[in-house]
């Protein structure tokens, strides 16, 4: 028997991170699905401002809810965010926990107390944070899909990135504790672990250095955002039954953090295919 998969028509769902990247294209994908009310959090105001237009704009009958908040700085809200929420938003039915950075490539004996708090609070604290003050709500309704949007970096380490490493070894483990500890309920867990991803990350990582950043895509063609959107929805959307624990997706031609075949791009290119 073939089960059907799960319509969002009726779903609310909350992306962090939602300004730009990974969290904006699957923003754009949940609409596309029939997602009928949306929570865009990011701390950029007018870019989800302008995303919350487009999206209104182009899907009828849906509602956006922008959220502005710098997680890492606002804590006891995100911890108490569910409760700040209009009715008609407050029931949230799926999670995508996007929000999160790295800060440099120092070694493990240069980190500064200030990129290791920066780092944590952001890809940790917040993240774990606002993942139980959500299940909580979905606990009581009896349904709901928490999706940490993780790395390959969770998976396996590398030189130059130990407290980045370190935030997203500790969402991987939550994330499959998470699972155990709701396995008794409707609700599901799911980790999408990305490689290399061409968005802000690289960016933001080399303090706004843009030729560093394009050093880190560099012949060979890495994963978009789209890409990773993709895979948020397939797991949301598989029947109820089905419970997708682990993603773990690299490019083509990367099979490890570090690990990058810069053969250019007629390898693993779409059209190629």
């Amino acid at each position: 028997m073939v089960y059907p998969t799960l319509s969002l028509a009726d779903r609310i769902a909350m992306v962090t991170g939602a300004s730009s990247g990974i969290g904006e294209a699957t923003a754009r994908r949940l609409a596309q699905e029939g997602c009928r009310k949306l929570i865009l959090l990011a701390r950029r105001a007018d870019r989800l401002e302008a995303l919350k237009a487009e999206l209104e704009r182009e899907h009828d009958g849906l509602a956006c809810l922008v959220v502005t908040c710098d997680v890492a700085a606002e804590l006891e809200r995100v911890a108490n965010l569910p409760s700040e929420l209009p009715a008609e938003f407050a029931e949230i039915d799926i999670l995508i926990n996007n929000a999160g950075l790295a800060l440099g490539r120092s070694s493990a004996d240069q980190n500064t107390l200030a990129d290791i708090h920066t780092i944590l609070t952001t890809n940790v604290t917040a993240a774990l944070a606002l993942a139980s003050a959500v299940l909580r709500g979905m606990r009581a309704r009896g349904r709901g899909h928490l999706v940490n949007v993780g790395s390959i970096a969770g998976h396996h380490t590398y030189a130059g990135g130990s407290v980045y490493i370190a935030s997203k070894h500790a969402i991987t483990a939550f994330t499959s504790a998470a699972r155990h500890d709701l396995a008794g309920t409707p609700l599901r867990v799911t980790a999408v672990s990305p490689g290399a991803v061409e968005t802000e990350f690289s960016l933001v990582r080399f303090g706004g250095d843009a030729d560093k950043a394009k050093a880190v895509y560099k012949d060979f063609v890495c994963l978009r955002a789209d890409d990773i959107a993709d895979q948020i929805v397939y797991a949301i959307t598989r029947p109820a039954h089905v419970q997708i624990a682990d993603i773990v997706c690299l490019a083509t031609n990367q099979s490890g953090p570090m690990d990058i075949a810069r053969v250019g791009p007629s390898l693993g290119a779409p059209d190629s295919l």
